[in-house]
């Protein structure tokens, strides 16, 4: 009784091992289930894969480094001189690009205790296999979005000419995907089983869903090998819907409010005082903001004022604001609100490397396997682990649309 007093004896386990006081039996992890275990975390992996489903597949051979390379011949121009009788023509010459890519490793994993393993209601080494494997879906895939959004092909909604200028009100219509799919055309991009595709956030499709025109993938998945989140289409366009598509949108400027407020007009220089809420020293920096129209790069800021810079060239800016004008966050639309990228491309717009050693692998470690690290054989661990890239291939096959949405004043960046 003593010693219990003054140790607390709790302090001595792994900080991030999930422990139970329940008391109700229930199954211990084998390690004779992990086949099993590898198999729910790739089902649950796949369910997750939108991005990289698109991906044209570049296989890393075991041995053969970290990085893997795409080529391809340029495209020969029309041969439109005619051939003069009896004389050879000069000819042409092959000429080649390649796209080179490395990959990076990504996992994570989960701690448990014995009690846990053997006393939960839930088969818990499971459910954290189910949960690892969407983590590992969403990251692999979100990993592929990154590239993609990096495409230079760029259309925004309403007429609008930035992200800055884009509402509420500037959102997806049969118009702008007429307008996409003949930007795809006239780029030359090959069609995917006879038809672009698009990658839209829910809060998207819900304004594509209205039209009239619209199919449900219901009407003709039954002809059509449907891809993995295919929802509909309009106007030769198939579209898959998924939350992971990129929405642009800022976080709360201060602790206590989402906007600030200018401190006094400012003419000249690069430094703006605010009021309106609660900012640490340089916890801003590096942010974009939004004010009257015009959007900054913040370098330098206290609790009470911001140093701002032109966001493209990074060179101080020359400020002339008016006293009390808002500022907001400026990674979205207007006034702060959420805009949403929608992706459009043809055949092979990117590749995918797929790692033949490093793909995605489950990884369970039963509790005593550890050695001398356990020595009472308290803790298991689950987990995965996988190496992965993606690259854009032919920039004139993706072209982003960025709109508004009924939702854009809810919704959250991701």
């Amino acid at each position: 009784m003593f010693l219990k007093r003054v140790l607390n004896l709790q302090l001595f386990a792994e900080p991030n091992t999930n422990v139970t006081t329940a008391n109700t039996p229930g199954n211990d992890l084998s390690p004779t289930m992990k086949e099993f275990y590898d198999t729910e975390l790739l089902e649950n992996a796949r369910a997750e894969l939108y991005f990289n489903q698109f991906g044209d597949e570049q296989p890393l051979p075991k041995g053969n480094g970290d990085t893997v390379e795409w080529r391809g011949f340029d495209t020969f121009g029309k041969a439109m001189k005619p051939l003069t009788e009896g004389v050879t023509p000069d000819g042409n010459k092959l000429s080649m690009r390649k796209i080179k890519q490395s990959i990076d490793q990504y996992g994570d994993y989960s701690t448990i205790s014995d009690r846990l393993e053997l006393e939960a209601v839930d088969n818990v080494i499971l459910g954290a296999t189910e949960e690892h494997g969407a983590q590992a879906g969403e990251t692999l895939d979100c990993i592929t979005r990154n590239e993609v959004l990096t495409g230079t092909h760029v259309m925004y909604g309403g007429g609008k000419t930035s992200r800055s200028q884009l509402t509420a009100a500037d959102r997806i219509t049969p118009t702008l995907i007429n307008k996409a799919a003949t930007h795809l055309k006239k780029m030359k991009a090959p069609k995917i089983d006879g038809s672009y595709v698009a990658i839209i956030h829910p809060s998207v499709s819900e304004d594509l869903r209205e039209d009239e025109s619209w199919i449900d993938v219901h009407k003709y998945s039954a002809t059509e090998e449907i891809f993995n989140g295919e929802i509909g289409k309009l106007h030769g366009v198939r579209f898959v819907e998924s939350t992971e598509q990129k929405v642009y949108c800022g976080t709360d400027l201060a602790a206590n409010s989402r906007t600030l407020t200018v401190k006094g007009a400012v003419s000249g220089g690069s430094e703006v005082a605010f009021d309106g809420g609660t900012v640490e020293a340089d916890a801003l920096v590096g942010r974009i903001v939004l004010i009257e129209d015009s959007t900054y790069l913040v370098t330098k800021n206290t609790a009470s004022t911001l140093t701002l810079a032109d966001p493209l060239k990074e060179t101080p800016a020359a400020l002339n604001l008016k006293d009390n004008s808002v500022i907001y966050p400026g990674e979205g639309g207007k006034d702060g609100s959420a805009v949403y990228a929608c992706i459009f491309f043809g055949k092979k717009a990117w590749g995918v490397i797929k790692p033949t050693a490093e793909s995605l692998q489950m990884i369970v470690k039963a509790k005593g396997s550890a050695g001398t690290a356990d020595p009472l054989d308290q803790r298991s661990t689950v987990g995965w682990k996988a190496s992965h890239a993606a690259k854009i291939l032919y920039q004139e096959r993706v072209l982003r649309l960025e709109v508004g949405s009924s939702y854009s004043s809810i919704d959250e960046g991701n």
